[in-house]
């Protein structure tokens, strides 16, 4: 019995990095073709995939949006400040903003603010009725600070995988090298 060989936190080994590599660049690719990239055939790429989907690492596929061409052309980052940090009026900022379909990304994090936002609106009259309905008409925001983006630099939900594996050796001898031992 051949033993899963991990290198990292969370169990993955260096196939099942050069997998979620080749799904974050383009997760419509042929698992084929992902298969004879990573070197290991098709229906084990395909296990792997069920697998860190079911485990919680692959958590959607979705197309990502250019927010502009679909009416969207302004994009803000908001720190938002809490009045207390008491765990239902936590509980219940983080629902607001999750269930806001403006807000793209929500973090509660330290420091200055307590939250900080990413909203995509179609003009500052939907900014305004948002910031209306999500920070002064609710007593436990004590204030918030509005960037509004100038350009978007650099968008991307792709995570850091750390550096790419070396290809398999082609004609190792059975049992020997990285396809065995990913069985």
């Amino acid at each position: 019995m051949s033993k899963r060989v991990t290198s990292a936190p969370g169990g993955l080994d260096g196939f099942d990095r050069a997998i979620l590599r080749a799904l974050q660049a383009d997760n419509r690719r042929p698992q084929r073709l992902i298969a004879r990239d990573v070197g290991l055939s098709a229906p084990a790429v395909q296990r792997r995939i069920r697998r860190l989907e079911a485990e919680g690492v692959i958590r959607a596929n979705v197309a990502v949006v250019d927010p502009p061409r679909v009416g969207q052309a302004i994009t803000l980052v908001v720190a938002v400040e809490m009045e207390r940090e008491g765990r239902q009026a936590l509980d219940a900022a983080k629902r607001a903003f999750a269930a806001a379909d403006e807000v793209q990304q929500c973090y509660y994090v330290t420091g200055e603010a307590d939250f900080v936002l990413v909203v995509t609106v179609p003009s500052m009259a939907e900014y305004e009725a948002l910031t209306r309905r999500l920070f002064f008409d609710n007593r436990e925001v004590r204030r918030f600070r509005t960037f509004v983006a100038m350009d978007r630099v650099k968008v991307g939900l792709s995570v850091p995988l750390g550096a790419a594996a070396p290809p398999p050796r082609r004609g190792a001898p059975p049992g020997r090298g990285p396809r065995a031992r990913a069985r």
